[in-house]
């Protein structure tokens, strides 16, 4: 999945959860779930695919982790019981849901890491570093019938009902 598909459906989760409970609208805060959302691969993708591209081979790695979500969890709550702040949770509940939509329960030695070994799996790509980039751009503006370009157009359109919400009610609280 790319950018729109991890935030829109990110955000659209939200807004389904939303429904159930109204509460959450206060309670989080959504840019720091839609950071949240993204940080994995803000993490895994430049480290594993671009700056040490030749020895990990991976883009999917520490950031991919449920020992990084766990970690990101604690960290907000306490960060919460601490000072009330709310931002932590946000950020760790935008990148579980993230890990949840990359499907990394299918990638065990990745997702349960340290607990079947230190090293992360190598790729099978043969392209890496700028090369990486470039083929990911191409791929990008050539639409097939793929789980990913179905992630991506799913991802905005929810984009597009969350802002046309978002602006309702910006403009019933102008008038």
């Amino acid at each position: 999945m790319l950018l729109f598909g991890h935030l829109g459906i990110t955000l659209g989760l939200f807004l389904l959860c939303c429904i159930f409970a109204p509460r959450l609208r206060v309670l989080i805060d959504l840019r720091y779930l839609a950071i949240g959302a993204l940080l994995p691969d803000l993490i895994d993708k430049p480290v594993g695919r671009v700056i040490f591209a030749s020895v990990l081979a991976n883009g999917r790695m520490i950031g991919h982790t449920m020992l990084f979500s766990l970690i990101l969890s604690l960290v907000g709550m306490y960060l919460y019981k601490k000072s009330n702040d709310r931002r932590g949770i946000a950020l760790a509940s935008g990148s579980f849901i993230h890990l949840l939509e990359d499907q990394m329960w299918a990638q065990p030695l990745t997702f349960f890491w340290p607990l079947f070994g230190l090293s992360f799996p190598r790729d099978t790509t043969d392209y890496t570093g700028l090369e990486y980039l470039l083929i990911m751009l191409g791929k990008s503006f050539e639409p097939e019938f793929s789980q990913t370009f179905i992630a991506e157009i799913l991802g905005i359109g929810l984009i597009a009902i969350f802002v046309v919400n978002w602006l309702k009610r910006r403009l019933s609280k102008k008038f």
